[in-house]
């Protein structure tokens, strides 16, 4: 039985063990020590920071695995890159690897590759970071290097507040500097594909929804199919197939943030991994085959194959997230039964009693919803029923959201 590792446990990373399980893989799960559902799943969990390159090789080559990869998270891609070099697993390397997870060093690797992005600098102190902003002129975006899902960024519009953005970027970042660059204009989509033997055999652009707080917009939701034209869609496969060559991507999924301002395509940031919000289960919908089961092919070194097997349906998913820190009180099962019964696909991630969090970034879900529609409105008004479902603190999730 040919074995994978799939690193992280948590809620993410739940349908890509699935998938594993359901190919007849051996399935070793590695996280750190919590409550994460992945280790239920897991043949064999392994209680590990997926950061410890070290501690995994380890493991890795104590269990002789066929494969390693994770889905939705940034933290685990360097580790990959250096199992897959250290075993000779299909993969990244550790160096594209490194670049895709350091903001700054892909920054650098774009402007080689002639990537179009936006206006940079790196500075590893408060003042560089107010002679940066200077330099590249407001708005600006201050950003932490190492991290996803919105998280140490904020927009910066004037100099006032270019301190908290710049400590807001260092918390609980392992780099000792930040990146500042210019703020794009336009409208920001999301582009997920896969790069195998050199070669970007997949693409998809797809529309992408935001939540909006007070210095950031947050990974909300994504929509198929991007409704770009020609000349817009050719463009973004010239500027994702630079990005990958520059970062050296190979054996891997992508996962672009990218700005289109008429018929300009800019880049923001290329993972080495499938985006979460779930994009890989829209991806599935629309497309007609597992995207889940494309990634694990990927890691296993097998050819893949991405013919559509149906013609794509227009589909959309939000995360669920709370305007309130509190606890759920009450979720109406009944009524919720009714929405799923008209194929609409709805995940919640906590139970009655459970404490939520106020909406910070994209970690901070309570759930997701997964449905075929044809606008964002029609979404919308799904979510908003959704939300009448789930009490937090004796209010519905509607009616604190209109607060």
């Amino acid at each position: 039985m040919k074995k994978i590792v799939i690193l992280g446990a948590s809620i993410y990373q739940v349908p890509l063990i699935k998938a594993a399980k359901r190919m007849g893989l051996y399935t070793i799960v590695a996280s750190i020590p919590g409550e994460y559902p992945g280790f239920a799943l897991a043949d064999k969990p392994y209680y590990i920071n997926t950061t410890d390159k070290e501690a995994i090789l380890a493991m890795a080559q104590q269990e002789k695995i066929d494969g390693i990869c994770t889905t939705g998270t940034d933290v685990a891609v360097s580790t990959i890159g250096y199992v897959c070099e250290h075993m000779g697993l299909t993969g990244l390397s550790e160096a594209a690897a490194v670049r895709a997870t350091d903001k700054a060093q892909m920054k650098q690797a774009f402007a080689k590759g002639e990537v179009a992005a936006a206006a940079y600098r790196k500075a590893e102190s408060l003042e560089e970071v107010y002679q940066a902003a200077e330099e590249i002129g407001y708005p600006v975006v201050v950003k932490r290097v190492d991290s996803s899902g919105s998280r140490g960024i904020t927009i910066v519009k004037r100099q006032s507040q270019i301190e908290e953005a710049y400590r807001t970027a260092l918390e609980r970042s392992s780099k000792k500097y930040v990146l500042v660059e210019k703020r794009l204009e336009g409208t920001e989509i999301g582009v997920d594909g896969v790069v195998q033997n050199g070669k970007l055999v997949f693409l998809a652009p797809h529309e992408k929804f935001v939540y909006r707080s007070k210095n950031i917009t947050i990974p909300a939701g994504h929509g198929f199919p991007y409704r770009g034209d020609q000349k817009v869609q050719q463009e973004i496969r010239v500027q994702m197939e630079r990005a990958v060559k520059a970062l050296g991507l190979n054996n891997c999924s992508i996962n672009a943030d990218v700005f289109v301002d008429n018929d300009c395509v800019s880049v923001i940031e290329i993972g080495g991994r499938t985006g979460a919000t779930c994009i890989p289960e829209l991806i599935s919908m629309y497309y007609g085959f597992d995207f889940y089961e494309k990634i694990l092919e990927n890691a296993m070194g097998i050819p893949l194959d991405f013919s559509p097997e149906k013609e794509g349906v227009p589909c959309m998913a939000k995360l669920l997230m709370s305007p309130v820190n509190g606890t759920i009180t009450a979720i109406d099962e009944k009524a919720l039964a009714k929405i799923r019964a008209k194929g609409v696909v709805v995940d919640l991630d906590f139970p009655v009693g459970h404490a939520v969090e106020e909406m910070e970034n994209g970690t901070t879900r309570i759930g997701h919803v997964v449905a075929s529609a044809d606008s964002v409105e029609e979404l919308d008004e799904i979510i908003s029923k959704v939300y009448s479902c789930i009490t937090v603190d004796g209010s519905t999730l509607e009616e604190l959201w209109k607060r």
